[in-house]
């Protein structure tokens, strides 16, 4: 035998090493490592990484293999690893329901376990009784099953095999928005069993999706069939979440040391240098020692403290665990792997070093990684006193395998064994590394050749879809559907990608099959899905966003290709749209907003561009891999002649108006107006609606602040409960919704107030809420004013006025309504219309015509019975007081009223009401419906003769078929305010709903919908779409249009959380409601009109413009509004505050003072429009909560609206913990009016100087913030009166008798919100008379602990 060269000897005693410290324990049946020897259980993390030292030591053979048996150590140490991994995908494989279940359910009880019988690989604990859902386990999985791959192993045997991995694929791709039990097992660090999203999680999910992207799993010898195809939007959406998160690992655990995995090997998930740096700091200077790192703040695993008798912890006990949590040696193995990988030779020396003095060594002299380091029982006082003084002693497994492996690995490394490329295959190590421009490609195809021919002129010259060919263009629905075909297999159960998302990186490939070549148009183009779709200009800032994104996220080879079909839908009166025009201009010149561009034809980039092959497509299980599936097959040769084609739209055009419909007319002018809950004329932003906030309000000695008659707004009553609490959406899911009268007033029935009566219903708690369809009174409403209705509504032109007949048709009528020319004489209990309801149900949302309630209009008016509503009516102009039940959430049963037995009828007259004949709605929301018909009481069930619809095409046309038509026209014509209304009524939902409210939650911002304060939902999980519409729908009751805006307007949220994401720091709730209310009230600021014309020009902006005014408040830009053609307002930027004649709005000539009014300096009201702005975004300072868990812990808790944030709350949760920042925020949301609320703000940064400047030990007991913001707004006053400020006007006035009347009627003259002076919101904070100095002042003046007298040093900052 030859003798040994140096580093042949070396690693025979590394091998010697693994052999008897790893290779030892492996079972040699499945493979697996069981955790210790008295605990058979495999964890699949753990077994992963003891794997890696195996791995990494086989590499180092195959470098220096000169003999024969090095070869066979090699290949002996290469089939451990494949043994385990296979063991691995084995007890994954027996649980391939669970894979299939979660796909659809994303249930932590139908995920794959964490841990398995390393004896037989079955499962070992029950779905419920460990915490398995840890998505990081099944990523680094992945993760290494593509590295040893890539480095020459074959692990994967079959296709089957193939497809159980491809659906891995997708079991970890929504890493992003899936809360799980984290690396350590725990999820809320509590240990109370509650998932959270982690940011190592993510991390690691993001790096396999990156990994396993085309990678091919038999290696050299594979064909198309072996290979794994990800969607790179998904990777790339758990790439942005994570870049949100760092240096955060969740809600309950600020930081953690498990992120150096995500940070650096084995997932190097962080393509941003500087964020790799932050996140390493932060974890160094938080929670390195001596003996390693703690794992999280106030982690009690294995501490003196903990209680090992039970599995969770208590709130109070997580502050004993501070400064005495365990330190890891683990964590210094993966400084030493991030050191070595960075080449920086000198911090792997370090921290070598220092893990050398806190190893074990065994008797035969090998030293070993212990699991951890704790603080001895007697020592912990010392320790407390001075954190890290003490020795701590190893607790836990010794040799840690895990840390052992990482360890060993580190060594092969520093003796250069090892060169870390061949740690990382797949190179993933390089991507922080600064990338080239990329080069966004763009194709713009026409339609046809007329819309060829109109560009032509504009000197732009491009193909049409028939001239591209053989190259064929598709919409976006048509690759996700063929997505869907990925990853099935019969023989294992499984059934493809369920998602139906494709985003843009997807679509800016080209895609192979067979001999076909297919370009797609991105999803945003596809107009089938939503109004905004059709707004010309929202689709060209859409597509900038979206160029400028794929230069961001685009790292595939080739470059991204946008491929744009301009349609004939797409022209403004037969011509094309200017901005089109510019915007393609742009493109020609080469750049646009800042993005290299290049605009050609498709032919020209075929070499340039990414092609990916769907491979996939055949039917290889049927043993046909050549030929297409057949599904594929027929739905391919189905939508290639579809999917360009428009559909025709229904006429309703006919004769010229007759006189006497005219009066018919007049019903139902306004109706639509009618539903709208906007309020901006109350000076008090979020103070309307009828429960007065002085009932939820602790000193409730004021009568509440109601409306006088005389005031021109708009009262929209809803019947919900307050938020009591944290209460979850879903309770408040069935509410009922209380509808503005629109009907003349029903004389016998307006005396009792609906709310009387809802409270009856509530009352009767056994039974099932219960719908009334009450048949019309009023006899001069009989059959002909229908028949007269629908004649109008073919005879006129005006889009508006078909509006509001069709919603007074709706309302009276409902959706489903058959729009018959003649023979009304039906019908009680037309239960075969009921069923051809039922069908369209899915689609429809009908509660809405159901139930309604009446409530009084605006003007005092004495609000009436509605037609078709419970007859109730609530009357505004005597002022009732009316107070709210909770809402009883049972199923909601839907009866005509002409089957209700006289004993059930909440309302007397019910039973002499339902003689008359008039039509009562036969759109039934339930398929129960007509089995409740089947008992009819004694009156009169026979008239339901069936009427002859008037068929169109040989189909009944109904109210919704007819509002389909108006919404269609509505679009066309750009009539936006119609539009949103129609599209509320008809039910339609924004596409990407649930995706945008997603992306707002994973990036730890939660949404509100509802007016505040009354009607607020909280969403604080991600929610399936008909939940979340519904809620929405909840949240607004009749107010479809509102109800519209608020879904766009996620939309557009979640547009700028993604491109902005600087826009929305600081800010950790966004309230929907209180944001449109804003919008409303900044127009009506700067087009000088009330609110009900503000509102109404707000409905009737432009997507586009909504979304630029948005923008505008989110920013705090100045903004001014300058008319456009057709009434259309245009928002514009203005630099100074000082607004140019030009730009002031022009809707009309102002003429004589309003034309002074309009040129005046905006600079009053200034700062109370900042507080407000800053108030409605939930806006905090930096580093807000954190101080005010400072001040916390000096006092015994802070009262803010009557809701106390206790002392407590600080021994549960970290300063910077994102729990208790929500914690804060929920109180501060209790108060309804922005600018009050910024006050608070303001006082609590005042008391955190307080506590910053340790000026007193401690602030006593519980401090109510609202009173500093009074006693600041008395002294203000005195001031005032002091100098005769302008308050002197309101406030500051010396009062006489009817003051005194109207300071107890709660109304204040200056319109201040929460009885402080308007012009104390509007002072800047800074200055002698700045809010900062006052607040001071009553802190001072409030605070027992701030001693009287001396002199004390007094800086405001």
């Amino acid at each position: 035998m030859r003798s040994r060269s140096n580093s042949g000897v070396r690693l025979d005693y590394y091998q010697r090493i693994v052999h008897r410290l790893i290779l030892a324990h492996q079972e040699p049946v499945t493979g697996l490592f069981p955790a210790s020897n008295v605990n058979s259980h495999a964890w699949i993390r753990d077994n992963v990484y003891c794997i890696l030292a195996v791995w990494g030591l086989s590499m180092a053979y195959k470098k220096i293999a000169d003999q024969d048996e090095d070869r066979a150590k090699c290949y002996e140490l290469e089939q451990s690893c494949v043994k385990l991994m296979r063991g691995l995908l084995m007890a994954m494989m027996n649980q391939k329901d669970k894979v299939e279940k979660f796909k659809m359910t994303q249930s932590p009880y139908d995920s794959l376990h964490a841990k398995y019988s390393s004896k037989n690989g079955l499962p070992v604990v029950g779905d419920n009784e460990w915490g398995h859902l840890q998505i990081d386990a099944v990523s680094l999985y992945l993760l290494i099953l593509a590295q040893m791959t890539a480095s020459g192993l074959q692990i994967v045997f079959s296709l089957d095999e193939v497809s159980f991995i491809q659906n891995l694929v997708f079991y970890i791709e929504s890493a992003y928005s899936i809360p799980d039990y984290g690396i350590w097992e725990r999820g809320d660090k509590t240990n109370h069993g509650e998932p959270e999203l982690n940011a190592s999680s993510i991390g690691m999910a993001k790096a396999a999706l990156e990994a396993m992207n085309e990678l091919d799993l038999f290696g050299a010898r594979g064909g198309p069939a072996s290979v794994i195809h990800v969607l790179a939007d998904e990777a790339h959406k758990c790439q942005a979440v994570l870049q949100s998160m760092l240096p955060r690992e969740s809600n309950s655990k600020e930081l953690d040391s498990g992120l150096l995995c995500v940070i650096g090997f084995p997932a190097f998930a962080v393509d941003d240098a500087q964020l790799i740096h932050n996140t390493k700091d932060a974890i160094l200077s938080r929670l390195q020692g001596k003996y390693g790192c703690k794992r999280f703040l106030r982690d009690g695993y294995r501490t003196p403290k903990e209680d090992p008798s039970r599995l969770y912890y208590e709130r109070w006990e997580l502050r004993m665990f501070e400064n005495i949590e365990c330190e890891w040696p683990l964590f210094y193995c993966y400084l030493i792997l991030f050191h070595a990988f960075q080449s920086d030779k000198r911090s792997v020396q370090e921290y070598a070093d220092r893990l050398e003095k806190i190893m074990v060594r065994s008797e035969d002299g090998i030293l070993l990684v212990p699991e951890s380091y704790a603080v001895p029982q007697d020592l912990v006082g010392f320790e407390y006193q001075k954190p890290g003084s003490q020795a701590r002693e190893v607790v836990g497994r010794c040799p840690f395998l895990w840390g052992q492996s990482l360890f060993i690995l580190g060594r092969l490394l520093q003796e250069g064994f090892l060169a870390v490329g061949e740690l990382d295959p797949l190179n993933r190590r390089l991507g922080a590394q600064k990338k080239p421009d990329v080069v966004v490609q763009v194709v713009i195809i026409a339609e046809d050749n007329e819309i060829r021919d109109k560009l032509a002129e504009h000197d732009l010259h491009v193909q049409t879809i028939a001239e591209v060919a053989p190259i064929e263009v598709q919409p976006a629905r048509v690759l996700s559907h063929l997505y869907t075909y990925l990853g099935r297999n019969r023989k294992l159960g499984l059934s493809g990608r369920k998602s139906r998302d494709v985003g843009i990186l997807s679509t800016s490939k080209l895609y192979s099959l067979k001999d076909r070549i297919f370009a797609f148009t991105p999803q945003f183009a596809d107009l089938s899905r939503f109004y905004i779709a059709s707004d010309n200009e929202l689709m060209i800032d859409i597509l900038k966003g979206e160029i400028n994104f794929l230069k961001s996220a685009w790292d595939l080879l080739g470059r991204p290709l946008v491929t744009l079909v301009l349609k004939r839908i797409h022209l403004d009166q037969d011509k094309i749209p200017l901005a089109m025009i510019q915007t393609m201009r742009k493109l020609k010149s080469g750049y646009i907003n800042g993005t290299r561009v290049m605009l050609g034809s498709l032919k020209d980039f075929l070499n340039t561009s990414a092609i990916t092959d769907l491979s996939f497509l055949g039917s290889t299980e049927d043993g046909y891999p050549d030929r297409l599936h057949p599904d594929v097959q027929t739905y391919l040769d189905e939508h290639l002649l579809r999917s360009f084609s428009n559909r025709s739209t229904m006429n309703l055009r006919g004769g010229q108006l007759r006189p006497r419909t005219l009066r018919r007319r007049m019903s139902c002018k306004g109706a639509i107006k009618k539903t709208r809950s906007i309020n901006v004329d109350s000076d008090n932003l979020g103070m309307e609606g009828p429960s007065p906030l002085t009932e939820r309000r602790l000193s409730s000695i004021v009568p509440p602040p109601w409306l006088q008659p005389n005031k021109q707004s708009h009262v929209s009553v809803f019947a919900t409960t307050p938020e009591e609490g944290p209460s979850s959406p879903r309770q408040l899911g069935h509410e009922l919704s209380v509808r503005e009268n629109i009907y003349p007033v029903d004389p016998h029935n307006s005396t009792r107030s609906a709310i009387d009566r809802r409270s009856e219903f509530v009352r009767q708690q056994e039974m099932p809420k219960i719908l009334i369809q009450r048949h019309r009174a009023d006899t001069n409403f009989a059959e002909t004013e229908v028949e007269e209705l629908i004649a109008m509504l073919r005879e006129t032109e005006n889009l508006e006025e078909q509006g509001d007949i069709l919603q007074y048709l709706v309302d009276t009528q409902g959706l489903d309504f058959n729009t018959a020319g003649l023979g009304f004489k039906n019908k009680s209990d037309d239960s075969a219309n009921a069923n051809n309801a039922a069908a369209e149900l899915d689609q429809a949302f009908m509660d809405e015509v159901v139930l309604e309630l009446a409530a009084g209009g605006g003007g005092g008016a004495a609000g009436g019975t509605s037609g078709a509503g419970a007859g109730a009516g609530a009357t505004v102009a005597d002022e009732q007081q009316v107070k709210h039940k909770p809402a009883i959430t049972l199923p909601t049963v839907i009866i005509d009223a002409a089957t209700i037995p006289a004993a059930l009828s909440s309302d007397p007259d019910n039973a002499n009401t339902s003689h008359t004949s008039g039509s009562s709605s036969s759109g039934s929301n339930h398929h129960n419906s007509s089995n409740i018909n089947s008992n009819p009481p004694h009156e009169n069930n026979n008239d339901s003769s069936q009427s002859e619809g008037m068929l169109e095409e040989g189909r009944v046309v109904t109210v919704r078929d007819l509002l389909k038509g108006l919404y269609e026209k509505a679009c066309q014509q750009k009539l936006w305010g119609l539009v949103r209304h129609t599209a509320g009524m008809l039910g339609k939902r924004v596409e990407d709903l649930a995706k945008a409210v997603t992306d707002l939650l994973v990036r730890q911002k939660q949404v509100t919908v509802g007016m505040p304060p009354n009607n607020e939902h909280t969403i604080t999980a991600p929610l399936p779409e008909v939940e979340l519409r519904q809620l929405i729908h909840d949240a607004y009751g009749d107010d479809e249009s509102t109800a519209m805006l608020t879904q766009e307007l996620m939309v557009y949220l979640a547009m700028f959380i993604r491109t902005e994401p600087q826009l929305f720091h600081e800010m950790l709730r966004l309230r929907v409601g209180l944001i449109i209310q804003v919008m409303a009230k900044e127009l009506s600021r700067t087009l000088n009109c009330d609110g009900e014309a503000a509102s109404e020009h707000l409905l009737n902006l432009s997507p586009f413009e909504m979304k630029n005014l948005l923008y505008h408040i989110l920013s705090g830009k100045e903004f001014a509004v300058s008319s456009v053609a057709r009434g259309n307002l245009s928002i514009v930027s203005c630099k100074s505050s000082r607004v140019s004649k030009k730009s002031q709005i022009g809707l009309g000539d102002p003429e004589g003072e309003d034309a002074l009014i309009a040129t005046i300096d905006d600079r009053q009201g200034q700062w109370l429009r900042r507080r407000r702005l800053d108030g409605a975004l939930n806006r905090v300072p930096r580093d807000f909560y954190s101080r005010v868990w400072t001040v916390l812990e000096k006092c015994q808790g802070l009262a803010i609206e009557g809701r106390v944030l206790q002392q407590s709350l600080t021994q549960e949760m970290t300063p910077g913990e994102l729990k208790f920042a929500l914690e804060v925020e929920t109180a501060l949301n209790q108060i309804p009016q922005p600018e009050y609320r910024q006050l608070v703000v303001e006082a609590l940064m005042v008391l955190t100087l307080v506590t910053e400047h340790n000026m007193v030990p401690t602030l006593g007991g519980i401090i109510y913030v609202e009173h500093l913001v009074h006693k600041a707004n008395q002294l203000f006053l005195e001031d005032q009166r002091k100098v005769q400020g302008d308050a002197t006007l309101c406030c500051a006035k010396i009062k006489d008798g009817k003051e005194q009347q109207q300071a107890a009627s709660g109304m204040l003259l200056c319109g201040g919100a929460a009885y402080i002076c308007q012009h104390l919101y509007d002072s800047a904070p800074s200055g002698s008379y700045g809010t900062m100095t006052y607040m001071s002042r009553a802190v001072a003046l409030v605070l027992d602990c701030v001693p009287k007298h001396g002199e004390m040093e007094c800086a405001i900052s």
